[in-house]
């Protein structure tokens, strides 16, 4: 049954699907986010997408003990406590969970889904980050994350939404500045729309942060293959992400930040399998005065006091 003016409701013991014409989504209750991005037939998670608080250290976060310092994001990237689980659909707040499914048939209908996951971080102190999703008719997704500042933490590496994707993607394009930028590294790059073949990975002897992109008002991922063994197309598709309230950061790599630190020499990286997308509202800057002591500028810190809001739209029309 098709729902060109409606979005389609599946309320399950362990999930929320959404859908329509062409796409449909899982909303974990288990796994605590997006469980399943399919579009146009297409899968386009291989992870549930997690709040990310760590970026690949460089030989000037090293230098400065940066790395030692801000530890303890490291584990709470890794590892993410979903603690609360709220869900909206039109003007009906669903009082807690597991929604009783056998209340609603499968022809249930809305104009509007909202689900909202509540992270506890495993630091000491802990804070809460909140991540929404709000999908409308159509399918466009609107993610809000909020990240709650709170006293005696370490600053930040970056704070943002990982989306690891099923296969490497051909290429991205994007309406941005221009290379490869960072907070404190955009004064040579020009606004533009610029086109990458592949997941490029800077050659550092010592694989660390980069691929980087700030100021950014969308980007296109391109994928060409499916982990699905009936899918033999190669005809290419696409994700797009869009600005939502301001513009934001995001990298596009074949990698992980955990992957890349764990790297000592360039030849250690894995085989290039997936896609990992980082949309970000909040990236401290790289350095460069020197490496060996300068910390980065403090305009270009991210106080873990203070909060930190952004968001952004998937499958932007």
């Amino acid at each position: 049954m098709a729902y060109t003016n409606k979005l389609h409701v599946i309320y399950g013991d362990g999930s929320l699907g959404v859908g329509g014409d062409d796409f449909h989504y899982i909303f974990s209750y288990e796994r605590g986010g997006l469980e399943s991005l399919k579009i146009a037939g297409k899968e386009w998670l291989y992870r549930t997408p997690t709040p990310t608080f760590w970026r690949a250290t460089t030989d000037n976060d090293r230098g400065s003990g940066f790395n030692v310092k801000s530890a303890q994001w490291l584990s709470a990237d890794y590892f993410q406590k979903c603690v609360g689980i709220s869900v909206k659909v039109d003007d009906h707040d669903f009082a807690g969970l597991p929604l009783d499914n056998n209340h609603y048939s499968n022809d249930e209908t809305a104009e509007r889904v909202s689900i909202t996951y509540t992270f506890e971080t495993l630091t000491v102190p802990s804070t809460t980050v909140t991540v929404e999703y709000t999908v409308e008719v159509g399918g466009p997704i609107t993610v809000h994350a909020h990240y709650s500042g709170k006293a005696g933490l370490p600053e930040l590496p970056v704070f943002g939404i990982r989306m690891v994707m099923p296969t490497a993607a051909t290429g991205f394009e994007y309406a941005g500045l221009s290379g490869e930028t960072y907070p404190d590294r955009m004064a040579g790059a020009s606004h533009g729309t610029f086109k990458v073949k592949g997941l490029p990975v800077a050659k550092y002897l010592v694989p660390q942060e980069n691929g980087m992109h700030m100021a950014t008002d969308w980007v296109t991922i391109t994928r060409q293959t499916t982990q699905n063994n009936a899918d033999h197309s190669t005809t290419p598709f696409q994700l797009k992400v869009a600005k939502d309230q301001a513009p934001f950061a995001f990298s596009c790599l074949p990698y992980t930040a955990e992957e890349l630190e764990n790297a000592t020499h360039i030849e250690e990286l894995p085989l290039e399998r997936r896609t990992v997308l980082v949309i970000a509202g909040a990236v401290r800057g790289v350095g460069g005065i020197d490496s060996w002591g300068a910390d980065v500028e403090q305009r270009y810190h991210i106080p873990a006091d203070q909060d930190i809001d952004f968001s952004f739209i998937l499958n932007a029309k």
